[in-house]
């Protein structure tokens, strides 16, 4: 009997053969894997297929980043920095909400630097969920906010969108979930994985339930940067939000960095001081030497942003003319990296369509279903990879879909 699958235990009663899985957290045991991680892995069986289901630029960081990163190796900034990431950077973060979404951060006491993005959604999670809590999370959604919350010990509540309305968050949707338990309402606008952006007019009915519900929100805007048509909307900078608000958002997207695994979160200071002690004693601090890159790229790196953000519009309208010409219905994405066309049309659930296209014709895509409620028949695709590669994409998918159409 293997030991790894089993494990003997001697006990006063005998000798007793437990599942080394007992010993588990029952929130880890009941947690699924990524359901996107599963068509990564299909897609490496083939040597031909064009990804588009990883949510990273194609781009590389750009070079005055790299070299300020080894400047840094090179003067020898190995240390541990302040728990909190260095004043630097955080009067950098500071000045740049300020300037680009008018809001603004005391960056001794109001700002956290995080290992990217994701540390700093489950550090806002586990400074506020009492057991039992519920947090409100509209969806399709990135897909690690409910696992967050389980094992923080509260309860996710979905809060379906629809294409119809772009999905955005509708207020009467809100105030159908809310209970006297719900806490925490949780924001991710530009939407991974819709692209649905949100308006100040979008905005205010939902700032009003969120005060007249005494709701904390999270507010996730790591795609602020990438919207095509309209400047992002920060949910802090509505009136009256600021303090109810932790702001969530890091370098990855907008500046090439998802390696870099540099994010921030800000808030009031009592809850950024919750956050930070959780901080210290998980992970300590974000690397001193991606701080340095951080830096560089807040205050010298703008115009290559903004390259970039250039290039994924011209993508942007690339797929989705795309798509529609093939025959899938798609809205109109006005923020992030991702189109979300329906496949209801075909008759295949979304898992079957996206198992189908990535074994059949080379096109590795994420079933909607895993993005949660409204999810189910649609795929998202990322368009964070080169017009040839989008272009080839495109025709394998338009052969996909003619031949279940014959």
């Amino acid at each position: 009997m293997s030991l790894s699958k089993e494990f003997i235990k001697s006990s006063p009663q005998g000798t007793v053969v437990r599942s080394m899985s007992e010993y588990l957290s029952p929130q880890v045991r009941e947690m699924k894997p990524s359901g996107i991680r599963r068509f990564f892995d299909l897609a490496s069986s083939r040597k031909d297929v064009i990804t588009l289901g990883v949510g990273e630029p194609d781009f590389v960081t750009p070079w005055h980043v790299r070299d300020a990163c080894v400047a840094a190796l090179e003067a020898g900034k190995t240390q541990y920095t302040s728990n909190a990431g260095t004043i630097e950077l955080r009067g950098a973060i500071g000045q740049y909400l300020s300037d680009g979404f008018g809001v603004d951060y005391d960056p001794g006491k109001e700002i956290l630097v995080t290992v990217g993005g994701s540390e700093a959604i489950d550090l806002a999670l586990r400074a506020l969920i009492t057991p039992g809590d519920e947090i409100l999370i509209p969806e399709p959604s990135y897909i690690s906010y409910s696992p967050i919350t389980s094992l923080s010990g509260g309860v996710a509540v979905g809060i379906e969108t629809f294409a119809r309305d772009s999905f955005k968050l509708k207020a009467e949707s809100l105030k159908a979930v809310i209970t006297p338990r719900s806490k925490v309402l949780v924001l991710s606008y530009p939407s991974n994985p819709t692209g649905g952006t949100m308006t100040l007019e979008d905005w205010l009915p939902i700032a009003k339930i969120v005060e007249e519900h005494d709701l904390i929100v999270i507010s996730d805007e790591i795609y602020a940067e990438l919207t095509y048509g309209s400047k992002h909307v920060s949910f802090a900078a509505i009136p009256g939000m600021k303090d109810r608000t932790i702001l969530v958002s890091g370098f990855s997207k907008a500046f090439a960095m998802t390696g870099w695994r540099i994010g921030y979160a800000c808030g009031h200071h009592e809850i950024i001081a919750a956050m930070l002690k959780i901080h210290q004693y998980t992970v300590m601090c974000a690397s001193n030497m991606a701080q340095v890159a951080a830096y560089e790229a807040l205050t010298n790196g703008l115009e290559e942003m903004q390259r970039m953000m250039e290039s994924y519009n011209q993508r942007r309208r690339l797929v989705v003319s795309g798509l529609r010409e093939i025959g899938l219905e798609c809205h109109e994405p006005q923020g992030a990296f991702y189109a979300f066309p329906s496949i209801v049309s075909t008759g295949l659930t979304s898992e079957q369509f996206a198992e189908r296209l990535v074994q059949e014709h080379g096109v590795a895509a994420v079933p909607g279903n895993v993005f949660g409620l409204g999810g189910e028949g649609h795929l998202r695709c990322s368009y964070a990879t080169s017009v040839a590669q989008l272009t080839e994409a495109l025709d394998r998918i338009g052969t996909f879909v003619n031949k279940l159409k014959n």
